[in-house]
């Protein structure tokens, strides 16, 4: 069940295609006033969640049935999230090899064992609880998309450009992949998620002067912050409850599975079928963590097919997700997410 080039193409339009009219229409109605605008932005909203779910596929190989197209066509959505996609998708693919094991990857909030939030102060415990609330979504939301790639950006040349001056002083000549290669660094690990970071970054700047040009730098982010913000909270939110619920998988390196982490780490997020939609059936979560390689359009299909083995994930509806944002601890022991209100 690979990757269609034309259900592929197909999503890409039914999605890219009415994002930019509603950016057309949203930039009309905010000349006239018009109450007709907050549900505008609402869509946007929507449709950049879908925008970031297809960009998603792309990362993991599977949107389109050649590797080159994903490449191509997840850097352009990458474009329109203000997300590097590269990056991102190594990242998420991390993310995707250790799911469960939370000694290696601790989840989108970065969370801390029941020990390690025993050991802070009040004052510690206080902000770490504030900045796991869900309402911390949205400024959050912001600064994942607008503000932390173009800081991450900044952060990684304040290093290379004096290593890249130091380098051509001792060996002039030096190629610039052999630069990179030659500066480690956190802010990216290759030379090739350098040069995605750095086009992202150049695009992304590029298209806020255009837009701003074009529209007016006021309205363009009057309608730019809140559509990034709260887009971002949707898949940060969604990201979030299909590995943080009651029961969750916790485990350290030593005891961990593959295969308890994807069967009892990630839960189905069973929506309405018009949300199905604009999350591209990402709610068929646990299929989607035994194979990657799926496409967002055939699992369902999957879902439906291995429905016995499945038959134990956890599932969530969306009256079950505020309850999921207690669970920001882990339990060592117990090998489980559990909630501060639990602790003794």
């Amino acid at each position: 069940m690979g990757g269609s080039n034309r259900l592929g193409a197909w999503q890409i339009a039914n999605t890219v295609l009415p994002y930019a009219l509603l950016w057309w229409l949203a930039a009309r109605l905010l000349q006239q006033g018009s109450w007709l605008l907050a549900p505008v932005l609402a869509l946007m909203v929507l449709f950049l969640a879908r925008l970031f779910a297809l960009m998603h596929d792309c990362g993991h190989y599977s949107l389109f049935r050649h590797r080159a197209s994903n490449r191509w066509v997840g850097f352009a959505l990458g474009v329109l999230a203000g997300l590097p996609q590269l990056p991102w998708s190594r990242g998420h693919a991390f993310h995707h090899r250790h799911n469960g094991n939370w000694e290696k990857y601790k989840g989108p909030s970065a969370l801390v064992s029941t020990e390690v939030y025993h050991s802070l102060n009040a004052r510690d415990r206080l902000l770490y609880r504030w900045l796991r609330h869900p309402l911390m979504l949205i400024p959050g939301g912001f600064f994942y998309l607008v503000v932390k790639p173009r800081v991450e950006l900044l952060a990684g040349l304040a290093g290379l450009i004096p290593h890249a001056l130091t380098t051509l002083r001792q060996a002039p000549g030096t190629s610039w992949n052999a630069i990179l290669a030659s500066h480690p660094t956190s802010w990216w690990h290759s030379p090739e998620e350098f040069r995605d970071l750095a086009l992202n970054n150049l695009a992304v700047v590029a298209s806020w002067i255009a837009m701003a040009s074009l529209l007016g730098a006021g309205p363009f982010w009057l309608i730019y912050t809140p559509v990034m913000a709260f887009g971002a909270a949707i898949f940060i939110c969604i990201f979030f409850v299909q590995h943080n619920f009651p029961g969750s998988y916790a485990h350290a390196t030593a005891d961990w599975t593959a295969m308890e982490g994807a069967m009892e780490g990630t839960s189905d997020l069973q929506l309405p079928g018009l949300l199905n939609w604009f999350s591209a059936d990402i709610g068929c979560h646990a299929i989607h963590h035994l194979c990657e390689a799926i496409p967002n359009y055939r699992l369902q299909a999957c879902q439906r097919r291995n429905a016995e083995l499945l038959k134990g994930v956890k599932r969530l509806r969306l009256r079950d997700i505020p309850s999921c944002f207690a669970y920001i601890l882990w339990d060592e022991r117990a090998g489980r997410l559990t909630t501060v209100a639990a602790q003794p």
